[in-house]
């Protein structure tokens, strides 16, 4: 049973280490200081602007994932245990109902779109205007 346990929980952590990596950047408006500089500057610029958000201490991801995982965890559990009871143990119930729970919360947010923290996007997209490029958007 504890190896079934450390496996699905290795397997959780792989899909969500999975989920976190798809991350949005900021699209920037062709305009004069883009087509001076070109596209490769421009990357660059939002390269370094991402950066200096990581090294201001923000956080690009809000922890959605995580969070609806944990909330669909707790609402499994207390489903599972429920039903436990009524039909016999409600430890079991609780533990496969926030297995399940869990798993699919986990599931959801991975199909969710992975968008920056609105400070980190702001952050960002105050950079990259402080150097003349225009962020009409992210994706």
């Amino acid at each position: 049973m504890q190896t079934k346990i450390w496996r699905f929980g290795l397997a959780m952590a792989a899909l969500l280490a999975l989920a976190g990596c798809a991350s949005q950047k900021p699209v920037l408006y062709p305009n004069s200081t883009l087509q001076q500089r070109g596209e490769t500057a421009g990357n660059q610029a939002i390269q370094a602007c991402m950066q200096r958000a990581d090294a201001a201490g923000l956080d690009y991801s809000k922890g959605n994932v995580a969070r609806r995982t944990a909330e669909s965890g707790a609402i499994g559990g207390a489903g599972g245990a429920v039903g436990g009871a009524i039909y016999g143990s409600a430890t079991r119930g609780a533990i496969a109902g926030a297995a399940g729970g869990a798993t699919a919360g986990l599931i959801r947010g991975m199909f969710d779109r992975n968008d920056p923290a609105p400070v980190y996007r702001a952050y960002v997209n105050r950079c990259l205007a402080e150097q003349g490029y225009e962020p009409i958007g992210w994706e």
